[in-house]
């Protein structure tokens, strides 16, 4: 296990990041037992607790929510049309990837009045319990509220690599392009004629630029936050890798991230 940085990492501000595959961590720099702001890496962790409803029967991703149109599935893959922030539809239903805050919003109120339980203890009782993420928190917004450390959130990244909460099928679904071929902003890096997402999961495909580096398989998946945040995970290799720090997204992080991710996916 290597614990100095790597060379790729430049950062002067405090932050934390760990390489892993579904069974062994191989690489920790900085405190792993260290709180930060998720972001909206709290995206990923409260997809998978709705799909977690899906699998059990309470609700099903075609149900309506959001606008009219809408599904939770649209709603997960940033497709519903609705904008980054509360106000009426930009598009049509599957016609454009409008990444929203604004759209999980509506998720969590449409979920939680499926389950007939607030959103936030859905979620802890789906994900953070079962795999034992005691140090995170999502209390208020589902897509950007959360608290974590680096050693609870990989446990969600070795629950990805190898899921235990959802069978094959919902995981295909979350990890493989929905709604493919449109067209849809990245936020950080910018136009992408085909914006590909899953359910919850960014999926980097053959965009340019992105976040993480050259090496990475298109079918790599994941998220990065606002917080300075990441997780991703290749599943060409079974490789994933975290990122923590207490720097907002900047374009510091869009020039290191993929000479950093390279580095990290190599070892």
């Amino acid at each position: 296990m290597l614990f100095d940085p790597l060379s790729a990492d430049t950062f002067e501000f405090n932050h934390t990041y760990m390489q892993l595959d579904a069974d062994n961590v191989h690489l920790i720099v900085g405190d792993p037992d260290e709180v930060f702001w998720m972001a909206s890496v709290t995206k990923p962790v409260s997809a998978w607790a709705v799909l977690v409803a899906v699998q059990e029967g309470k609700i099903s991703l075609d149900d309506p929510a959001g606008p009219e149109g809408a599904t939770i599935r649209h709603l997960l893959a940033h497709a519903s049309g609705v904008p980054a922030t509360p106000g009426a539809p930009l598009a049509e239903p599957g016609k454009r990837r409008i990444y929203s805050d604004y759209g999980f919003d509506l998720l969590g109120e449409a979920v939680s009045a499926k389950l007939g339980m607030p959103i936030h203890d859905w979620i802890r009782a789906a994900v953070l319990d079962p795999l034992g993420m005691d140090t995170t928190k999502i209390e208020g917004r589902i897509g950007r509220s959360g608290m974590t450390t680096l050693d609870s959130l990989a446990k969600f990244a070795q629950e990805l690599l190898r899921p235990t909460l959802l069978g094959p099928e919902l995981v295909t679904q979350a990890t493989t392009p929905v709604f493919d071929g449109i067209p849809g902003i990245l936020p950080g890096f910018g136009r992408q004629k085909n914006n590909t997402w899953g359910l919850g999961m960014e999926i980097r495909s053959d965009k340019s630029p992105h976040w993480t580096g050259h090496t990475f398989s298109p079918r790599t998946f994941g998220h990065f936050g606002i917080a300075g945040s990441f997780l991703w995970v290749d599943p060409d290799i079974g490789q994933a890798g975290v990122f923590l720090g207490e720097k907002e997204f900047s374009e510091e992080h869009a020039q290191v991230w993929p000479g950093l991710t390279d580095q990290m996916r190599a070892l």
